[in-house]
């Protein structure tokens, strides 16, 4: 179901903002080409980019927050009151976006942002699990509505299917290692922690793999949250919908954070530039085939080295955008 929060919302205080937006100039510039439009903030988290995307727009400019975590709508919430009725908070998946904006009697925005990477906030505070570093229950829903957890997953799944997951979400090339490992854990005491999982991780990596830069759980940790919260699977609805629901003119931005979400987007957006896809040696075009957006730039944008010295998550954001084509 999908909760509305209308503005007003009780913040929670005295915690502040831990998560600093990523690329946060390069999304206003791209993405809010009417001052006076209406967006829509896909992934709002706890609001950094949607408070620079409200403070550019005027006083008719409207603002419309998504996210699954109910957290996440607590402190945006309380970061955009400056907007007052101007921004709507809806607990919600941005795969969702055509029923939200349906509920809210809108037919197509202005603009639609996503940012994919986890907040600071959800790393150090959700204690969800999300991180290999902290002693936190195996947990990794976004929504902590939805049924299945990544302790199911851990503790439940066939050692084929979990070596599968690591290959396909997480490209980890020790995927059968790490399986064995974590089944072989497992029917001792069930893993019930993420600590538990990472040492147990640690375990199916030689030794002079343990103390690299990389932690050896990152894609292990990275492919069970994909998993649970269905990521690649939401993305691919989300691009099914999307077209239908930007105006002429307007703008989609994507911050994706993995090869395997960013190449969902640049191929996509390919394919939406494209005219004819009828085989050269045809006559003439049959398929009819029109573009329904135009890139704003070829390759993606990526943070200088100021911001990834300021910031290091940035270090691996990728920004692309396109904008939608008169139909």
């Amino acid at each position: 179901a999908i909760r509305i929060h209308f503005q007003g919302i009780a913040g929670i205080s005295g915690l502040g903002y831990p998560h600093q937006p990523v690329l946060v100039h390069e999304v206003v510039r791209y993405l809010c080409h009417k001052a006076d439009g209406t967006y829509v903030d896909g992934t709002v988290g706890p609001g950094g980019h949607s408070e620079a995307i409200g403070r550019s727009l005027t006083a008719t400019g409207r603002l419309i927050c998504l996210d699954r975590d109910p957290e996440a709508i607590r402190m945006a919430g309380e970061r955009l009151t400056f907007l007052k009725n101007r921004v709507k908070l809806v607990q919600a998946n941005f795969a969702d976006l055509d029923d939200v904006l349906s509920s809210l009697g809108i037919q197509s925005v202005d603009g639609v942002l996503l940012d994919l990477g986890l907040s600071s906030w959800q790393i150090e505070h959700s204690g969800r699990g999300f991180s290999f570093n902290r002693d936190e229950h195996i947990d990794m829903r976004m929504d902590p509505n939805d049924e299945t957890t990544a302790y199911e997953l851990v503790n439940a799944l066939s050692l084929q299917d979990i070596e599968r997951i690591l290959k396909e979400y997480g490209e980890e090339k020790r995927a059968g290692r790490i399986a064995r490992a974590v089944v072989r854990a497992r029917a001792k005491k069930p893993l019930e922690t993420s600590s538990q999982l990472a040492d147990v991780i640690r375990s199916a990596f030689p030794s002079s793999h343990r103390f690299t830069a990389r932690h050896p759980a990152t894609r292990t940790f990275q492919a069970f949250r994909i998993a649970v919260n269905r990521e690649l699977q939401n993305i691919d609805i989300f691009l099914d919908k999307i077209p239908s629901l930007i105006s002429a003119g307007g703008r989609l931005v994507v911050i994706s954070y993995h090869s395997l979400e960013d190449r969902r987007f640049k191929q996509t957006m390919m394919h939406w530039e494209r005219t004819c896809t009828c085989p050269p040696d045809f006559p003439r075009c049959v398929c009819g085939k029109v573009p329904l957006f135009r890139r704003l730039f070829r390759k993606g944008i990526k943070a200088g080295t100021e911001e990834v010295h300021n910031n290091p998550r940035a270090r691996s954001a990728v920004l692309r955008a396109a904008e939608r084509i008169q139909p």
